[in-house]
Order: structure tokens, then C-alpha cells, then sequence
């Protein structure tokens, strides 16, 4: 304990106290901390600004240096800051303000810059007796009603000025534009996100305020950095969202480009956050020099003011996509980005998940919003209160002038007046100091059309004070202005996958692949240039062994390295990479699909659609074999579960057989065994869920069934195939548009001569045409080698040539591939 010894004061009338040299220490520390902590390096909730950078934008203010203004030299700024209110040198204070212009650290920046402010590589800015700044637009709607007593003002470090406590701040700052710091024993790391969506997220927690942190993560999407670039998962953001601490891997944007020579090169176009170009470039380089990266011969900068472009230029024998991946694995093209949401909140740090920062925020601006109107309230009543004066004198003009002139000074003038019409001082010395031109009819009525204009005003706002849902209406209202005003699209993705460490799928290269489902259910991948290219007509090759009474059912053609959604007749829906179905080779059975996929009894692959990525605007639309169809959003399917998820669900008897994939607004064609054919908008099926059983399609006849699906484009054409090889091709043109649940129309004649109708596919003129026999037999050729019809109802041509008593039983219509393709004789 402390002890106060009981004698005379020294000399210079200090005191001496005994104290244990521990706690001194202890405490002497714990008031540092919090002084470094409060005062210098962390953010404030509400505002985002850590002091010096709260000093900075409202100096700048005060100096008038508005993103109209004329710039001024940053020594000027730097100089008004440090010896108004940060007296902590000048280096702390320029460094500040350098971040703040800088667009490759703050997502949307706070100062406008003019000179050299540094780079991405690294390189510093010029000295402040060079540079010139001004503030930039979002700092104004920070900055804005600041003179209104929206915010409360302390004393400045020698008590000379006012400096405010925060800024109004009209939208969620910290979260924008993120922040960093080092404390003493803490640190914060919070980075930016994107303008639209922390608005649209406040917004709906206004409207919701029991809203849970999941439905908020919906739309704060995760980090949005100013240098883009991808985070691979969302695990870590949704952790960071709800606890206020998480970490997310960032890699930077490298892609395969060919040379017009045909030689590949690496193309790096985005970098991670807060990573060095130059000394990412100097890695690299070092790598290839230690033999850690090998395939590259050269190295070169092609950034510009458009944006970064590194070129990495590859040896012959080198495989770009190993390359792509070693350099993640190895460089600082791939980051792991630690979050702490660490804010100081009334005084005191706090780790804050994303519910908890909008909420601060929005409490701050109910305070801001009440005090602003409560300013503009008795400034109205304070103006209202001077014309009622004004009112009452020009009503009894003649009496107020006789009384002036009769008055010996202005004191008893203002006596008089106040004495004789019972009017306060202020207003007795407004009459004093009226004009005579007050006294025209057009003045007169301007001081009463002024006094009902405020009337209504202070009605207005006094309705505002006395409800809670008008504060929040003009704050959401000032959100939305403030996003409409600066909002702009995600720069940074967010893979729907976390696994950013390489993996057997680095190794293997992209390449077109044709997926085989037979009847029996077994499977496999093989490369598409096994089949060359015949004339229409031909008898094709072997495409498979199989066992007596099999046959191929389904026939794709799609990337090594795309997704492949199988979907079975019950209605489930499973999904692999291509890579991962087990390549075979052109006579191979495969294996069997219950091998790859966890398939119930009974249950068997009736469509397979491949796909390169899940997004928000593609749909799946379904088709069952009595003609029911289905539309739902192919995100709603994004699920790594190896049992597979609900697709549709069927009524009894029914049975899962087309999917096509959509952008929900062209039109869809349905075509039976029996040669109908029908064609509606996609607008007639709304969006449903994923489990929801769908709408009709097309109205059957009895024994008639549907036997394909696609997506009618009138510049294409349609293309009808029928189990005995023939098939024709008509231009999408000559199918008028019906509406959904209809009998449909002939699209082709059937007879022994044709057969019922397998399939049809929507084709351009250069696609690629393969089919395969109930025997096995496969052929490849040219749409373009197939005459376009005008009739719909004719018979068509011969597209393979059948053996007695074969079929045909599936195909597959595909782009041309970018090589020159072989010569229509297979020579």
C-alpha cells in the first residue's frame, strides 16, 4: 500500500510517496497501454478512423479543402495537424495521409492525391514539401454535418482547441475501408469490404433488427479488396463474421495465355492484399534460380495505369497449370489474411463479430441524426421566434415608429417596444435592426411566407425526435444515397472451395474429354480427339465393348477439369470432376458408376450436365418423362456431399430425365418419342426450390413420352435424331413460341423408316455432331454436314448408317475444337 509520509513539504513543494516499485510499474504501464490503444492505434467503431486519421480529414476540412478545391501542399496539411492536435511528429501524420491516398491499400480513398504517393511495388512517397492533396468524396459524406453538433467536441492537447470526439460518419467506415494496428499487448486487422453490400447489410438489419449473422454473411459476401484477387473458401469469413476473429487464404489472379507463336505463358493480372509486386517478381525469379520453379525462361513488369500485368514466359516442355499452382504453393501470390474485428467502443477495445460493428454504427448515427435535427430544430424556432417579432412590428408599423423616434436611445427604444407588444429583447433589437425595405408589400409578405415554411419545419422535426422509425428512415434513406452514389462491383471472388493446397488436380492437364453412361450403368472418360472427324453417312468405329444387352444412354463432351452433375431418376443429383471418372480407352467398358457414386437399389443416371463453376445466374431446369419441368438456380446445388442432394421431387410413377442448363430468360424446347415438339418462354416456370416437384410442360398423348430438352435460340437450329440414324435439321425460327402445358407441335415424321425419335439438341453450323450405336458403334461429323430443312414435318436424312437390327442410342452435340480439324474423309 501506498503510504503519504506525515512531514513538511520539500523546496520545490513536491511530496514524497512510498510505493512498491511492482505496482508503480504495473500501473505506470497499464495507463501507457491505454493511451497507445484509445489515443493512437486502434480504430473507433463508429467512425472506422484510428485519432491521427480522424485529425487529418477534419483539419483538411477546416482548411477548406474540398474535393472542388485547389489543392494544397501536404507540409501545409501535416503542419496544421501536428500543431492543432497530434503532436506526435510529422512521419506519423504524412504516412497517414499517404495510406489514405492510396487506392491499392483503402477500398475507397479518403484523400485525393496529387504527386507521387508511392506504389504497389513498394516505393515511398515523395517527401510532403512535394506533394499536394485535398480531401476525396467519400470523406465528405464522413465529414458531413460535423458543424451541426452531431458529434461531441474535447479539448485539443494544450487546450488552445476543439477537436471532434468522432466524425458523423454516414456510413460504416471501419468496415470499407477496414483497418490495422498494433497496440500495446493487441492488435486489429479488419479488411475492406465492398460499399454496396455493408450499406445493404445495415440497411437490413434496420429493417431486421433480430436478424442473424448467417442472413447478414448473404450479403456482406466476405473481404472486398482494393487489389481483387480470390479467396479460396468462406469457412474463415463466416467464422470472423460471428466471432470477430478468422483467416482466410487470398490468392492472386494467374491465368494461361498463348502466344500468337503457340508458346504458353503465365499471366498474373491481380496480386493479394498488401503484397509487394516488385519483391513477388524478385521471389519468383529468385526460385527459378535455385531450380524450385523450373519451366520458365523469362520474367517480365507489364503494368500500366490500366492495371498489373506480369508476364511469365514458359519453356516448350513446361505444363502451365503445375507451373500456376507451384508458384502459389511457393510465392506470395497466395497469402493467408488473419481478421481480427478489434474496435474501440466507448472507450474501451472490444473483438466485435459483423452483427455487433452495424449495430455501433447504427446507434451512432440515431445520436447523429437526433442531434442534427434537434440543431436544425431551434435554429428554426430561434428564426421563427425573431419573425413573430417582425410580424408584430410590421402589423403595428405606425405605433413602433412613434415610439422610436419618441425614444431618446436605443436602450429605451428596445424597452419600449418590448413593454408596449410584450416581446422579448431579441426580438425587440430584430425590429431595431430591421431595414426600411422591410416595409414593402413584397417584403412583408416574404417575412410571412418564411415564417409558415418554418412552422411546417419545426412540426416536421419535432415529428422526427418524437419517432424512432423516422431517425431510421433518413438513415437508410442516407445509406442508400451514399451507395448509389459510390458503389461498384466486387473486385475480389470467393471460391465456393477452401482447398487452396495442390493437389493430384494440378497435375492434370485441361483437355476436351467425352463422358460415356451406358444403360447398365458403367462409365468412362476418354480424350475427344480419339474419334476423327467422317462425313455424314459414314459407319463410324468402335466406341465401346459392352455386354450383350447393354447401351450407351448418355454421351458428353466437356473440360478434364469442369464439374459433371449426375442426376438419377429418382431425382437426386450427384457431382465429381471429369478428371475424376476413370479414363478408359476406346473399346473399354469403363466401370461401374456404383463405384464413383453412392447410388440407392434401382436407381440409375438418366442426365448428366457438366459445368465449370456454380454462379447466381445460371438455372437447371428439369424435365420428367411425363413432360413436368422445373426451373431452380444452380447455386442452390453447390454441395460437396458424396450421397448427393435432393434434386426435384417426383410424383408416383414418374421418373427424372432431362436437365439443361439456363440463364432463366430464352425460350426452352421439349420434344417427345412421337415426333411433337413444344416451345415456351422460361418465364412461364418460376424459380422454384430445390425439393419443390415443378409445373407441366407439355400434355402427353398416351404411350408418348419425353426424349429431350434444350435451349431455343432462333440463329440456331434444331437438330432431331431417330433410333434407325436419320435425323434433320430445322432453324429454331420455324418454332413458334406456345405456352407451357400445351400438346406441342410436329417437329418430325415418324415411320419404319426413321423410328422414334432418341433425342434432339440445339446446334450451330460449326458444332460437332457425335453418336453411338445400341451395338457400340460411334461416329463423329460436322453439323454443317447435315442440310438445313425449312418443313418441319419431313422425314429427314440419313446420319449414320445402322447394321439389321441396331440402333442408335445416344449423342452429343459439342463446339469444334480450336485446332484445324481433320479432313471430312478421316484421311
Amino acid at each position: 500500500m501506498a503510504k503519504e509520509k506525515d512531514q513538511e513539504p520539500h523546496v520545490d513543494n513536491t511530496i514524497i510517496v512510498e510505493a512498491p516499485i511492482e505496482k508503480q510499474m504495473k500501473d505506470a504501464y497499464l495507463d501507457y497501454a491505454m493511451s497507445v490503444i484509445v489515443g493512437r492505434a486502434l480504430p473507433d467503431v463508429r467512425d472506422g478512423l484510428k485519432p491521427v486519421q480522424r485529425r487529418i480529414l477534419y483539419t483538411m476540412g477546416d482548411l477548406g479543402l474540398t474535393p472542388g478545391a485547389q489543392y494544397r501542399k501536404s507540409a501545409k496539411i501535416v503542419g496544421d495537424v501536428m500543431g492543432r492536435f497530434h503532436p506526435h511528429g510529422d512521419s506519423a501524420i504524412y504516412d497517414a495521409l499517404v495510406r489514405l491516398a492510396q487506392d491499392f491499400n483503402m477500398r475507397h480513398t479518403l484523400v485525393d492525391g496529387h504527386g507521387n504517393f508511392g506504389s504497389i511495388d513498394g516505393d515511398n512517397a515523395a517527401a510532403y514539401r512535394y506533394t499536394e492533396a485535398r480531401l476525396d468524396k467519400p470523406a465528405m459524406e464522413l465529414l458531413a454535418d460535423i458543424k451541426m453538433n452531431t458529434v461531441d467536441f474535447i479539448d485539443n492537447y494544450e487546450a488552445t482547441e476543439k477537436e471532434p470526439v468522432v466524425l458523423p460518419a454516414k456510413y460504416p467506415n471501419l468496415l470499407v475501408n477496414g483497418s490495422s494496428g498494433i497496440a500495446v499487448g493487441m492488435a486489429t486487422s479488419i479488411p475492406p469490404h465492398n460499399l454496396n453490400e455493408v450499406c445493404s447489410a445495415t440497411i437490413e438489419l434496420i429493417d431486421e433488427p433480430e436478424i442473424e449473422i448467417e442472413k447478414l454473411s448473404r450479403i456482406v459476401k466476405g473481404p472486398d479488396f482494393p487489389t481483387g484477387g480470390e479467396i479460396m473458401g468462406n469457412s474463415g469469413i463466416r467464422q470472423a463474421y460471428e466471432t470477430g476473429r478468422g483467416k482466410c487464404i487470398v490468392r492472386g489472379v494467374i491465368e494461361p495465355e498463348e502466344t500468337k507463336t503457340g508458346r504458353q505463358r503465365l499471366i498474373i493480372t491481380e496480386i493479394p492484399y498488401m503484397v509487394n509486386k516488385s519483391t513477388l517478381i524478385e521471389n519468383i525469379a529468385n526460385l527459378v534460380r535455385e531450380k524450385k520453379l523450373d519451366g520458365i525462361s523469362d520474367i517480365r513488369d507489364e503494368s500500366n495505369r490500366q492495371g498489373i500485368r506480369v508476364v511469365i514466359e514458359l519453356k516448350r516442355d513446361a505444363n502451365p497449370y503445375v507451373l500456376q499452382n507451384n508458384i502459389y504453393k511457393h510465392t506470395q501470390l497466395q497469402t493467408t489474411v488473419s481478421i481480427i474485428m478489434l474496435a474501440i467502443v466507448e472507450g474501451r477495445p472490444m473483438t466485435l463479430n459483423l452483427k455487433e460493428i452495424l449495430q455501433h454504427f447504427i446507434e451512432h448515427r440515431r445520436i447523429v441524426v437526433r442531434r442534427r435535427t434537434q440543431f436544425e430544430l431551434d435554429k428554426a424556432k430561434a428564426r421563427a421566434h425573431i419573425l413573430e417579432g417582425l410580424l408584430i412590428a410590421l402589423k403595428n408599423i405606425d405605433d413602433v415608429i412613434a415610439l422610436i423616434k419618441k425614444s431618446k436611445d436605443v436602450e429605451s427604444a428596445r424597452n419600449g417596444l418590448m413593454e408596449k407588444f410584450n416581446l422579448t429583447e431579441i426580438q425587440a433589437q430584430a425590429i431595431l435592426d430591421m431595414r426600411l425595405q422591410k416595409l414593402t408589400n413584397l417584403e412583408t409578405q416574404a417575412i410571412k411566407d418564411e415564417y409558415e415554411e418554418l412552422i411546417k419545419k419545426i412540426c416536421e422535426l419535432e415529428g422526427i425526435l418524437a419517432d424512432a422509425r423516422k431517425v431510421d428512415a433518413i438513415i437508410k434513406k442516407e445509406l442508400e444515397e451514399v451507395r448509389d452514389k459510390f458503389k461498384d462491383r466486387r473486385r475480389t471472388k470467393i471460391s465456393a472451395s477452401g482447398d487452396a493446397d495442390f493437389d493430384i488436380e494440378d497435375l492434370i492437364p485441361r483437355e476436351e474429354v467425352v463422358v460415356m453412361v451406358t444403360r447398365d450403368g458403367w462409365v468412362k472418360r476418354m480424350p475427344v480427339d480419339t474419334y476423327r472427324t467422317q462425313g455424314r453417312g459414314g459407319r463410324g468405329v468402335i466406341g465401346l465393348t459392352k455386354k450383350e444387352e447393354d447401351a450407351v444412354n448418355h454421351l458428353y463432351v466437356t473440360s478434364s477439369h469442369d464439374y459433371v452433375l449426375f442426376f438419377s431418376n429418382r431425382g437426386q443429383v450427384y457431382r465429381m470432376k471429369a478428371y475424376q471418372i476413370p479414363a478408359a480407352s476406346r473399346t473399354a467398358k469403363g466401370i461401374p458408376i456404383v463405384n464413383l457414386l453412392q447410388l440407392s437399389p434401382a436407381e440409375r443416371i438418366t442426365a448428366i450436365i457438366p459445368i465449370k463453376q456454380y454462379d447466381e445466374e445460371h438455372y437447371l431446369m428439369m424435365i420428367t418423362k411425363e413432360g413436368v419441368v422445373k426451373k431452380t438456380s444452380l447455386i442452390e446445388y453447390d454441395t460437396p456431399r458424396k450421397g448427393g442432394v435432393r434434386a426435384i421431387t417426383l410424383r408416383q410413377g414418374d421418373e427424372l430425365r432431362y436437365v439443361i442448363l439456363t440463364t432463366g430468360d430464352k425460350d426452352t424446347i421439349l420434344a417427345t418419342k412421337k415426333g411433337l415438339s413444344i416451345r415456351f418462354h422460361e418465364t412461364d416456370v418460376r424459380p422454384m426450390g430445390r425439393t419443390a416437384a415443378g409445373v407441366r410442360g407439355i400434355r402427353l398423348n398416351r404411350g408418348d413420352e419425353v426424349v429431350g430438352a434444350g435451349v431455343a435460340e432462333d440463329e440456331k437450329a434444331l437438330l432431331v435424331v431417330c433410333e434407325n440414324g436419320f435425323g434433320k435439321r430445322t432453324l429454331l425460327k420455324y418454332y413458334r413460341v406456345q405456352s407451357r402445358g400445351g400438346k406441342g407441335i410436329l417437329t418430325i415424321k415418324i415411320s419404319d423408316r426413321n423410328g422414334d425419335v432418341v433425342g434432339i439438341a440445339v446446334a450451330d453450323v460449326e458444332d460437332q455432331l457425335i453418336m453411338i450405336s445400341e451395338s457400340g458403334i460411334l461416329i463423329r461429323q460436322p453439323i454443317k454436314s447435315i442440310s438445313a430443312t425449312v418443313g418441319r414435318s419431313t422425314q429427314g436424312v440419313r446420319l449414320m448408317r445402322m447394321d439389321e437390327g441396331d440402333r442408335v442410342v445416344a449423342f452429343e452435340v459439342f463446339p469444334p475444337e480450336e485446332e484445324e480439324e481433320a479432313p471430312a474423309n478421316g484421311k
